[in-house]
């Protein structure tokens, strides 16, 4: 079996398309919840902390060197600052927390609805129409009623 087959094989099963369908709304709802995160939620958070931005929270290590010319006359650039992003550490952090509630709670209530569906009591099925056998047996019958 050549392997572009084998290849077509596998990227044909259905788990693989399944699974592409799931990445791709994945991505646009991780879309969603962020701009919720980001647009919605962390600015109340942040007027309650003060006003602050969380990914401007730095711990610089190192100050910037500016640009200059040395003694022998050549430009030197620019040295940027050394800094620990905490902030946006932690902006990422809460971000994960809401995304990871948010996809908590979508599973929770499918699970609520997949219980109630097994729960609900099925209808009986109609009972199968009768044999010709059962047909031609009930018409003997009447007839020896009479």
């Amino acid at each position: 079996m050549s392997i572009l087959k084998e290849f077509k094989e596998f990227a044909m099963k259905g788990n693989v398309v399944d699974m592409a369908v799931g990445i791709i709304i994945g991505g646009a709802f991780g879309k969603i919840i962020t701009s919720v995160v980001n647009d919605i939620i962390m600015p109340p958070i942040g007027v309650m902390v003060g006003g602050v931005d969380f990914k401007d929270l730095v711990v610089t290590l190192k100050e910037a060197v500016p640009a200059s010319v040395d003694a022998m006359g050549t430009a030197v650039a620019e040295i940027p600052a050394v800094t620990l992003k905490y902030g946006n550490f932690l902006q990422v952090t809460f971000d994960f927390i809401i995304v990871a509630f948010a996809i908590f709670m979508m599973v929770k209530v499918m699970n609520n609805l997949k219980r109630k569906e097994e729960a609900a009591p099925a209808e009986p099925a109609a009972p199968p129409p009768p044999t010709k056998e059962e047909v031609l047996l009930g018409e003997i019958r009447d007839l020896l009623k009479k």
